[in-house]
């Protein structure tokens, strides 16, 4: 894959319009697609996207389109940036338009819905054989577009096409780290969206910053079985992955997995919680791929088990709480004792 060739951001949502911006500024030459050609051509008349990235000016060498499958033909690097939800219909759509010398990353979080597979599984099978590669790590598209420091890692099979993905994104103050745990990158990305909804009940409830901590540690504590039941490095959940990736979405208030949580602590309902949001929360979905991949492997999660609950509206968010503080006492670390 030649360096020089265009990306092609596939998605036009808040975090691919950050990537794509990140791209254009580094002088990669860059197009931006979203599935709307009235959104494409209002995008491309004022330069940015009120939408979802309120006040960003877009490069001048940004280049958009709503034509899928030139753009797509002609790209060096297929980047896709959409909801998880959407992620197989596209990818389905693309396969056959991927040229045999591009690669083809996804900065896309989570499982597929349906299938409720890893997406580099998808990918495998959609396009064998090309060069793949998730991009992930603690990063809101807002602050990426803002120029804000930030710290994300790019993980492949193919040492070499990390290196190239990573290189093109790299700047000054976008820092693009390289990896070969795919699974464990994906892990951690899909798992944290769950764990945001946990700390944000709390936060919502007013259970105090002590309450916040102790969930974001045996929250992670969790990713970190269910990691090595699956083959995921724990050096990969301990690193931007997982623990970053986890810190942030807990604490910080742009994640809208924390939102809904925010939201649920404080009395709303679920129906309600989602429609204020106004885009996809991951969570919602994720929770139960992820319990059925802890059932398949005989893995306990308590944390992520009361989530699915509260989400699939069987107990309240108080009653979760109480059934998690009234757990037995245990060693932190049974298998060390």
């Amino acid at each position: 894959m030649s360096e020089l060739k265009p990306v092609a951001v596939i998605g036009a949502g808040s975090w691919g319009t950050a990537l794509a911006v990140q791209l254009a500024r580094n002088g990669v030459p860059t197009t931006l697609w979203g599935r709307s050609p009235e959104a494409i051509v209002e995008m491309a008349r004022t330069r940015g996207n009120a939408r979802y990235l309120p006040g960003l000016e877009f490069p001048e060498s940004l280049q958009l389109s709503a034509a899928l499958e030139p753009l797509v033909r002609d790209a060096g690097t297929v980047l896709v940036a959409v909801p998880s939800h959407a992620f197989g219909r596209l990818l389905g759509e693309i396969a056959p338009w991927v040229d045999a010398a591009s690669g083809i990353a996804w900065a896309t979080k989570g499982f597929d819905p349906e299938s409720g597979r890893f997406l580099h599984q998808l990918v495998a099978d959609a396009v064998p054989g090309q060069p793949a590669a998730v991009v992930t790590g603690p990063s809101f598209a807002h602050e990426v577009a803002r120029g804000l420091p930030t710290a994300i890692t790019v993980h492949s099979a193919n040492a070499g096409f990390a290196q190239a993905v990573a290189r093109q994104l790299h700047s000054p103050y976008f820092r693009a780290y390289t990896g070969s745990d795919v699974t464990g990158a994906e892990l951690g990305g899909a798992m944290k969206n769950v764990l945001a909804v946990a700390t944000g009940v709390a936060d919502g409830m007013e259970c105090g910053l002590n309450a916040r901590a102790g969930l974001i540690t045996r929250g992670m504590a969790e990713m970190l079985r269910l990691g090595a039941a699956i083959g995921a490095r724990p050096e990969t959940l301990m690193g931007l992955a997982g623990l970053g990736d986890l810190v942030l979405t807990t604490t910080g208030d742009l994640s809208r997995n924390r939102r809904l949580g925010l939201a649920l602590g404080r009395g709303d309902s679920l129906a309600h919680a989602v429609a204020a949001i106004g885009q996809v929360v991951e969570s919602v979905q994720t929770v139960d791929t992820v319990m059925k991949l802890a059932h398949a492997h005989g893995v306990e999660l308590p944390i992520t088990a009361l989530v699915q609950r509260v989400l699939h509206e069987e107990m309240t968010p108080a009653e979760g709480m109480q059934a998690l503080i009234n757990r037995d006492q245990k060693p932190e670390f049974p298998e060390l004792d």
